[in-house]
């Protein structure tokens, strides 16, 4: 991998890490297209390591809500101990799982799954939750327990925890500041365990391409975390459901026609 792929990359995880439509996912296929497939173990290490710049962006965006007391920091870990108690103990088998075909597969189950719960928000005419003070610590659990969906690459983990949040009556933008929220403790411990694993083949070039990666996505997720938050408190996931089903297709599509 080359610095030019490290800031391309760098962009695609920063727009897409807290939309819902898998950033890995979408790393992946990028990847694919600029060729870094084959370097193996660093290209994973660095699709996971990167996700540090993008964690910076939220808590620059959501510091005001982040720090209203102690109660919601306990209510992130409760929501992390799920992910990272599966995710300690799954890890060597989840990146298996890091292929093209998979996201593919779940860009498009994922989008079916999103516009059927859109449909049930607009059906229901019960006040949503709006206040993030008002989380319990079960639903937080709830939320963190559906957060280890995300392990298989193209699920999403804000699509995840989002469909989560909604399901169990959060308003769209509760649901979206919840699950950026919750990838505080979860990238935090993704990444650093996933360079803990792989000290080995971080030397200066790879750190240096890490550095440039990182910091890209912290620009990118600065701008799409306040787009986001915008776009949700006035209109519906649809759109992104749509998005992913079609951007699927069209990459099983691809694949299919490439090892025919």
């Amino acid at each position: 991998m080359d610095f030019f792929q490290a800031i391309v990359l760098g962009i695609v995880e920063g727009l897409t890490e807290f939309l819902p439509i898998s950033s890995t996912g979408h790393m992946i296929l990028a990847g694919h297209f600029l060729g870094v497939e084959q370097d193996g173990d660093f290209v994973k290490t660095f699709e996971i390591s990167i996700q540090l710049g993008s964690i910076l962006a939220v808590l620059f965006v959501l510091y005001h809500k982040l720090f209203k007391g102690l109660d919601i920091w306990l209510k992130l870990c409760v929501g992390f101990v799920p992910t990272g108690l599966i995710g300690f103990l799954a890890y060597k088998y989840v990146r298996e799982f890091f292929t093209s075909q998979t996201v593919a597969v779940m860009l498009i189950v994922g989008g079916i799954i999103f516009l059927l719960v859109e449909y049930r928000q607009q059906k229901s005419q019960k006040i949503k939750k709006d206040d993030i003070t008002k989380i319990t610590y079960k639903e937080a659990f709830v939320i963190g327990l559906c957060q280890c969906f995300a392990m298989i690459p193209g699920t999403s983990r804000s699509g995840a925890t989002i469909v989560a949040g909604l399901l169990i009556g959060f308003s769209r933008t509760l649901a979206a500041e919840f699950s950026f929220m919750l990838a505080i403790p979860t990238m935090f411990a993704a990444t650093g365990y996933d360079i803990y694993k792989n000290l080995n083949i971080l030397d200066s070039q790879n750190l240096a391409i890490l550095f440039v990666g990182g910091v890209v996505a912290f620009i990118s997720a600065l701008l799409s975390i306040k787009l986001f938050l915008r776009f949700v408190s006035r209109f519906s996931y649809i759109s992104f459901g749509y998005y992913r089903i079609l951007i699927g297709v069209i990459f099983l599509f691809y694949f299919w026609q490439i090892h025919a």
